[in-house]
């Protein structure tokens, strides 16, 4: 047996611990003209994460799925502790969509003992999550910098719920002369039209209920923009029919999809984002609205 990695079966793939491991994996399977895909996560997996390593699977040769909870894109009081943890349940699902490695790291292979380094972002990463989470970019870009240096792939795999990281993520791969291409996949969604994430989990019957006010929202976001309403009353129309579902708003949204700036026109393009809070949960969502004229 390979050191570093334990064996799946017939149904899961094998896990990698070790960075040097996958990294040397990697690599062969490149070498050998091998295309490899890559999905980082942290794990607690869904339709939504079995659809990128679908969308890998079927672009790649080889995909690589990372789970990792980082502890470093977690503020004080937030659901580091209680954020789900499946691996066995997670290997399951991946093996059902031919995952070759899993790669699941402790955390002191990913910040070794005495690690002073991170990356530190601006631009894009300064507003809505970087202003109400202060360091959780940071978090994202220091863990994602170091992933893409263990698992050497072509394509890395974002899911676009997660809009604002897949921005900042793109912008910390351009500054970076990083050689991966950012693939950022359809959002995924409920039958009521609910984003699915991990957090979901945390809602009781009557939250789960209240928060398809979010996905609400972003559909008369859409409607008001194509009909040609301007930016306020857009944002206004959003921050009302959240709080109609008795959700906390963080933030309601219409802003440049690049820079995550004031629009510079009213024509857009543009992309309506949204954060909400139901008890203990705190969830995100957003839409693209395309150039009007």
């Amino acid at each position: 047996m390979t050191p570093g990695i334990l064996p799946g079966d017939a149904a899961t793939p094998g896990i990698i611990s070790d960075p040097g491991t996958i990294r040397a994996a990697v690599v062969a399977a490149r070498a050998a003209g091998r295309s490899i895909g890559f999905v980082p996560t942290m794990g607690a997996l869904h339709a939504g994460h079995a659809s990128l390593a679908a969308r890998a699977g079927n672009e790649c040769d080889d995909v690589v799925v990372s789970i990792f909870v980082n502890p470093t894109q977690f503020g004080a009081g937030e659901d580091f502790d209680r954020y789900p943890r499946r691996l066995a349940d997670d290997c399951r699902l991946l093996g059902e969509h031919g995952v070759r490695w899993v790669f699941a790291p402790e955390a002191r292979m990913i910040y070794p003992p005495g690690d002073a380094t991170r990356v530190v972002v601006d631009g894009p990463a300064r507003r809505f999550e970087g202003r109400i989470r202060p360091g959780h970019f940071e978090g994202v870009a220091t863990v994602v910098c170091r992933l893409f240096n263990a698992v050497p792939a072509d394509v890395a795999y974002f899911g676009a719920k997660d809009w604002q990281q897949t921005v900042v993520v793109r912008r910390m791969v351009e500054d970076l002369g990083l050689p991966i291409w950012i693939s950022v996949c359809p959002t995924i969604r409920e039958p009521d039209g609910l984003a699915m994430s991990s957090r979901n989990a945390y809602l009781s019957a009557a939250e789960r209920r209240q928060a398809v006010g979010l996905h609400e929202s972003l559909e008369l976001a859409e409607k008001l923009w194509t009909a040609g309403e301007p930016v306020d009353s857009i944002e206004g129309a959003m921050r009302a029919a959240i709080e109609a579902r008795e959700i906390r708003v963080d933030y309601a949204a219409v802003v440049d999809p690049d820079s995550l700036a004031p629009l510079a026109t009213s024509g857009g393009p543009a992309v309506a984002l949204v954060a909400g809070r139901l008890g203990g949960t705190r969830l995100i969502d957003n839409r693209i609205l395309a150039a009007r004229g």
